[in-house]
């Protein structure tokens, strides 16, 4: 019988019940608990949402900025590259007046040609001032010539060409503006008038 009333315990200890000493709550106390729990709840989704989307603006400026990267990787040789540039077009100028020179003026062109081709193979443009109207943004003023055959604020001349690397300005064209031509009086006119 000593097994039966093993039995008889275990299934008797099965069905009592734990006792507590702790007093129930009141029913008044959750519904404060429970709005406690939204709010930080409210709070904590607020913060959630939040950082999401500085995450998603991280994300893009990120993948921006590596497009940028990739797409102006160059930049620095090619400008370091346009000094040759100048000097072959220099080259050039100076052997037009040169007739014994021809063929060498012949091979320097060839270089040169060659060399903006390939520059031209990775983004780079020259920027065509002459003509156009002044833009601080594009182009450095040099200096200011007076003329009155075009408007003011006109590119008349250029002393060192620009270039642009895709949509990025890489170096400015070195520019004359014109001006219209002041028509001060004469010191002999002031002094007859006075």
């Amino acid at each position: 019988m000593m097994e039966e009333e093993k039995d008889d315990i275990i299934y008797d200890i099965g069905k009592e019940e734990p006792y507590s000493e702790e007093p129930i709550e009141e029913i008044t106390e959750e519904p404060a608990n429970i709005e406690k729990l939204r709010e930080s709840l409210s709070e904590l989704n607020d913060k959630y949402l939040r950082l999401y989307a500085e995450f998603e603006n991280y994300k893009r400026f990120a993948a921006k900025q590596k497009e940028d990267q990739l797409k102006y990787a160059n930049e620095s040789l090619l400008k370091d590259l346009l000094t040759v540039i100048d000097h072959l077009e220099l080259a050039l100028q100076h052997s037009s007046d040169d007739k014994v020179l021809d063929p060498l003026a012949k091979g320097v062109e060839m270089t040169l040609k060659e060399l903006k081709t390939l520059m031209e193979r990775y983004g780079l443009v020259s920027i065509d001032a002459i003509g156009k109207p002044f833009d601080p943004n594009i182009h450095h003023a040099m200096s200011q010539i007076e003329n009155d055959e075009v408007d003011e604020n006109t590119v008349i001349e250029e002393f060192r060409k620009g270039y642009m690397l895709k949509e990025r300005l890489l170096r400015a064209p070195l520019v004359g503006v014109s001006k219209k031509i002041s028509k001060e009086p004469n010191k002999s006119e002031i002094k007859e008038e006075e």
